[in-house]
């Protein structure tokens, strides 16, 4: 990690081609996630996700790729499938995008330093800070 990736952050994009012919099953993916907004904000303290962004992109030579900016704790943990919004994540990751991922390189993350704090706070923990 870049310097300016706090310790005990990962800071990660990575990409991936969406299989032909699924883009829209990828949109349907998408839309189950939005949908589902709240039972996903319960997954990231298991995780330590401090945000997760996930992209479409169309290259010129028509192929059509995922692309997911996310800043965890080191030690979080992955889907857990016993949560029925990770089972359909999963199931969906499974059917619609290429096996892997393309991991671009992290080289520079700017953050103010009270949304820093928390961040790293987070990461840690999986929790707020505690009230004052």
């Amino acid at each position: 990690m870049p310097p300016s990736v706090p310790d005990g952050l990962r800071l990660e994009l990575s990409r991936a081609r969406i299989v032909d012919g699924k883009e829209d099953e990828f949109d349907e993916w998408m839309s189950m996630l939005n949908n589902r907004y709240d039972e996903c904000l319960e997954t990231l303290p298991a995780e330590r996700a401090v945000f997760e962004a996930t992209f479409r992109h169309e290259e010129a030579d028509g192929s059509t790729w995922i692309y997911h900016l996310s800043l965890m704790g080191k030690d979080g943990a992955g889907l857990d499938e016993s949560h029925p919004v990770d089972a359909a994540h999963a199931d969906y990751n499974r059917r619609v995008k290429e096996r892997g991922w393309e991991e671009l390189i992290p080289k520079l993350m700017l953050t103010p330093a009270h949304l820093r704090d928390a961040m790293v706070h987070w990461g840690e923990t999986g929790n707020g800070p505690s009230p004052a």
